[in-house]
């Protein structure tokens, strides 16, 4: 309940904001002294819709496109010893962070990795890849996992789920405020919109989305920081900080596709590149970790 109050808040604020910003600046009164139809109140109400739907949509069906898409097996009852021993190690570590125990996991994946995904934190989803179970001693497996329980006790799916619905909306309104602006004071266009309309919309909305994911990653950025100090209390902190060691290692003997390392636990962008990591650095990630606890 509490989180849905807080998208609904969160939301109206937006809209509210972009209101603001519209009569603070002039913006709705320069429109109509050049002519533009534009009807501002139901741009926002739409652009919040499309803005915040989109993402939470997303949200909401995160764990059935998960399962659908990577084949998930959920665990309903352990075939071995290491499927007991990851329920028990989830279970335990749900009642540490006081929420509900999730929905665990395995998918077939060669590569050392997990996640944890859900709209609400008492009803998540964590899974880890055969690969992880595999390649990674028990002990490494723990943090990893308190790593991922971490995210979930924080809420983290929801609150990255509301600021990219945020910017969104900012993207959405923004984008065709800007086209229209273009399409009647530089090609005059009578009321109606023109080509110019929707191709400076098109750019606009391009541009914008680029400022936006810099926000978003971010806070994902951010995130991992909190979730990695989160796993070190579950697991203790030379656990997560050797599982750290050991995920860094893997990628160095086993690159992600160069498209894809920004967004890898891994990677190593530099200069502007470095705005659009979805994950630190595993050497900041770990010094971090050292000084939390010295």
């Amino acid at each position: 309940m509490i989180r849905i109050v807080l998208f609904l808040i969160t939301n109206l604020a937006v809209m509210l904001l972009l209101g603001i910003i519209v009569k603070l600046f002039g913006i709705e009164a320069y429109l109509a002294g050049q002519g533009v139809g534009m009807n501002l109140n139901g741009l926002l109400i739409m652009a919040g819709v499309f803005g915040m739907g989109g993402s939470i949509i997303s949200l909401l069906i995160s764990k059935w496109t998960a399962k659908r898409m990577l084949g998930l097996q959920v665990i309903e009852q352990p075939r071995d010893g290491a499927e007991t021993w990851l329920l028990d190690t989830v279970t335990r570590q749900a009642r540490e962070t006081e929420i509900g125990v999730p929905e665990v996991a395995i998918y077939d994946s060669p590569d050392l990795n997990a996640f944890a995904t859900g709209a609400n934190r008492n009803h998540a989803l964590v899974a880890v890849s055969t690969g992880l179970l595999q390649r990674m001693r028990r002990e490494e497996v723990e943090a990893v996992l308190g790593h991922e329980m971490s995210h979930v006790a924080n809420g983290d799916m929801v609150t990255l789920a509301l600021i990219q619905g945020v910017v969104n909306t900012f993207v959405f309104f923004l984008s065709r405020v800007i086209g229209q602006l273009v399409d009647r004071a530089v090609f005059r266009n009578e009321p109606g919109h023109g080509p110019g309309f929707w191709i400076t919309t098109i750019i606009a909305q391009m541009v914008l989305g680029v400022l936006a994911m810099i926000i978003v990653m971010w806070f994902s950025r951010w995130r991992e920081f909190r979730a990695d100090s989160g796993g070190a209390k579950l697991a203790g902190r030379d656990k997560m900080i050797r599982a750290l060691e050991r995920l860094g290692a893997s990628v160095q003997q086993d690159p992600m596709p160069e498209q894809l390392e920004a967004f890898g636990i891994a990677g190593k962008p530099s200069g502007l590149a470095r705005l659009f990591m979805s994950h630190p650095p595993m050497e900041e990630r770990i010094a971090a970790l050292r000084a939390l606890y010295t």
